[in-house]
C-alpha cells in the first residue's frame, strides 16, 4: 500500500515508522529539509515542498497512492491538504489530524476528510473508558462522524447479567461487534451469556448512541408499576357491592 504522510513531526514520523515496519511504502511530505533521513524511517522516500500547493502534491504523484495522511501540527494545513487529494487528485482514502478540538467539526467529508484522528478527544475517551462503569464512552468518531465505536463495562449490579446476548432487544443501528472478557476478546454470538465486569464494543449511528445507552442504564431494568384497582378508586370485582337493580327488597 503507498501512503503519503504531510508533516514529518513527531506524530508524522510515529506513522511512518509503524507502516514501514509493515511493509507499505511511505513518501513523507514536510517544508523543512532538516528532517530528510531522520533515523527509523530508513527505507521511506521524501519530498521537501508546500504541500497545499498543487504542485507539490503534483510531484509526489498524490493519484498512485491508496491513502494520504495528514499530520501537521497546524489544522488549516491538514484541512486544505485533504481537500485536494480527494477533489483534485481522487484518493481514495484520507486521514487528518485535529489539533484543536474546537475544529472537530470540520474534519468531514465536506473538507475531503473521511477518517478525523482527534488526539484530545481520544485521549479523554480512553480515560473514560478506563474510570467509568456502567456508563456508555465513545472511543472513535467512524466514517466522518456517521457512526462510532463506543464501549460499556456492565458493572456487577447490572439487569443484563446472566442474560444471554440473543435474549436483549438491542437497538436497530446499534450491533455488538466484541466483548473483552478476562483480557481475552470474544466474538458474541447470540447465546453468550453477559457477565459482570464484561466490557461490551459497539459500532452504532450516532442517533442509536441514546438508545443503546437508555437500554443498558439501570432505569430500563424498572418496569412501571400497573396501577391497582384500589388506587383507581376501582373495587375487586368479587367485592364490588351489587348495583341496585331498582327493585325492592
Amino acid at each position: 500500500m503507498k501512503v503519503v504522510i504531510v508533516g514529518a513531526g513527531s506524530v508524522g514520523s510515529s506513522i511512518a515508522r509503524e507502516l514501514l515496519a509493515h511493509k507499505h511504502e511511505i513518501l513523507l511530505i514536510d517544508l523543512k529539509p532538516e528532517v530528510i533521513g531522520r533515523s527509523g524511517l530508513r527505507g521511506a522516500h521524501w519530498l521537501v515542498g508546500d504541500a497545499c500547493e498543487l504542485s507539490t502534491l503534483q510531484g509526489a504523484k498524490v493519484e498512485d497512492a491508496d491513502v494520504v495522511v495528514s499530520a501537521t501540527g497546524d489544522d488549516k494545513v491538514n484541512l486544505v491538504v485533504s481537500l485536494l487529494a480527494k477533489t483534485e487528485f481522487g484518493v481514495g482514502r484520507t486521514v487528518g489530524r485535529v489539533n484543536n478540538p474546537k475544529n472537530d467539526w470540520m474534519f468531514n467529508d465536506s473538507w475531503g476528510v473521511d477518517v478525523a484522528v482527534n488526539t484530545p478527544q481520544l485521549m479523554t475517551a480512553l480515560v473514560e473508558e478506563a474510570v467509568e462503569i456502567g456508563d456508555l464512552v465513545r472511543l472513535l468518531t467512524l466514517q466522518t462522524g456517521v457512526a462510532s465505536l463506543v464501549e460499556f463495562t456492565v458493572p456487577h449490579d447490572s439487569h443484563v447479567i446472566g442474560l444471554t446476548v440473543g435474549d436483549i432487544q438491542w437497538p436497530e443501528d446499534a450491533t455488538l461487534v466484541a466483548i473483552l472478557r478476562d483480557h481475552a476478546p470474544i466474538t458474541p454470538s447470540r447465546d453468550d451469556v453477559i457477565d459482570g465486569g464484561d466490557e461490551l464494543f459497539f459500532v452504532t449511528t450516532i442517533a442509536a448512541e441514546d438508545q443503546l445507552r437508555a437500554l443498558l442504564s439501570p432505569e430500563s431494568a424498572e418496569e412501571p408499576e400497573e396501577a391497582s384497582p384500589e388506587r383507581e378508586g376501582v373495587q375487586p370485582a368479587e367485592t364490588q357491592a351489587p348495583e341496585d337493580d331498582g327493585f325492592g327488597g
